[in-house]
Parts: structure tokens; sequence; C-alpha cells
């Protein structure tokens, strides 16, 4: 009953007495009040109350490291978030801006793709010529062989080598390929999300 009369006589005090007040509840429950901030309010908590008993504002408890490292990761993640978001709606307005209309996008989508076509006819030449090279070095060794002569080691190291161009050629316009492909993905990706702001675009104009 004393410990009550007290905390009830320091409330009042705290609450009739000019200037701020800092109030907080420590782990068994019990309400304190102090003019200035004690090592148990930083622990626990507190409120900044006003001479009229009034909270002005709330201090959460002091965070453990743990629960200090949980709260900046989570922080860190909702800050990536937003900026995300931000990024996304700044794309789609430079996205609305740039392409009038469908007919747009679908044209520069088109010179990308014959722009990664030419690569690959390139490609093709390349590979083309650089088969039939090594089709001469091969034939030029079967004629040694033919001829029961020992094929150089020269030639031999030639056939080699054209032998890792080709496969090199050949590896490149794979990777073009899937390139192309991967590109028609994405791009099928881009004119669904364009159609889908002007849908968005109409329906905030009404029009």
């Amino acid at each position: 009953m004393a410990l009550s009369l007290g905390v009830v006589a320091v409330a009042a005090q705290a609450q009739s007495s000019n200037g701020i007040r800092y109030r907080w509840v420590d782990g068994s429950g019990l309400p304190h009040y102090s003019d200035s901030l004690t090592n148990d309010a930083v622990k626990f908590g507190y409120d900044v109350i006003n001479n009229n008993g009034s909270v002005m504002q709330h201090v959460g408890r002091q965070l453990t490291p743990d629960e200090r490292a949980a709260a900046d990761k989570q922080a860190a993640e909702q800050a990536a978030q937003h900026e995300a978001a931000e990024a996304q709606k700044r794309n789609d307005l430079q996205i609305l801006n740039t392409y009038p209309n469908e007919d747009a996008l679908k044209s520069e989508q088109q010179a990308v793709l014959e722009s990664l076509d030419g690569q690959m006819s390139t490609t093709r030449a390349n590979l083309h010529s650089q088969d039939a090279a090594l089709t001469d070095l091969l034939n030029r060794a079967a004629d040694n062989e033919r001829a029961k002569q020992p094929v150089p080691k020269a030639l031999t190291d030639q056939i080699a080598a054209q032998r890792n161009v080709v496969a090199g050629e050949r590896t490149l316009l794979q990777h073009q390929q899937a390139n192309r492909v991967a590109m028609e993905q994405q791009q099928a990706l881009e004119l669904q999300h364009y159609r889908d702001l002007k849908a968005a675009q109409k329906a905030d104009r009404g029009y």
C-alpha cells in the first residue's frame, strides 16, 4: 500500500509541476516518473509528458543487439522495396512517354530482333567459311595418308587449331540463338506490360 501511495504521489507531482516529465513502466508493470531520463526509462521505453500529464511523444524501449540488427535489416529491405517501386514508376512513365502507341513499341522490338538476326547471319557465314577451311585441311591430311606419307606436325596442329575455331563459331551461334529466344520472351512480357499500363492510364482518364 505504501508503494502504491508513493507512486500516486510521484505521478501527481509530475503532473502538477511545470516542464516536461518522463514516464515509463518497469518490468513489474509499475509506472515511474522522472524529471530526467534514466537508464531504466531508456531500457523499457518511455513517454514524454507535459505538465498536464498529456503524452507528447512515445519512445520505444531500447532494442537488444539482435533486435537492432533485425530492425536495421527490415528497414533496409523496406527502403530497397520502396526504391524499387519508385524506379518502376519512373520506368513505366518513361515507357508511356517514349511509345505513344503499341505499334511504336512493336516497331522497335522488331528492329532489335532484326539486329540479332543480322548477327546470327554473320556468324553462320563465318562458321561456313571456317568449316570449309577445316575440310580443306582434313582433305590435305587424307591425301598424305592415301599416299602412305606421314601427316606433317604443322598440318596436324593447324587441324587442331581450326577445329577449335569452328567449335567457337558454333558455340557463338548457339548462344545467339538462345539469346534471340530469350529476347522474344522478354519482348512479349514488355508488350503485355505496356498494354496493362495503357489500360490503367485509360481507366484513370475515364476515356
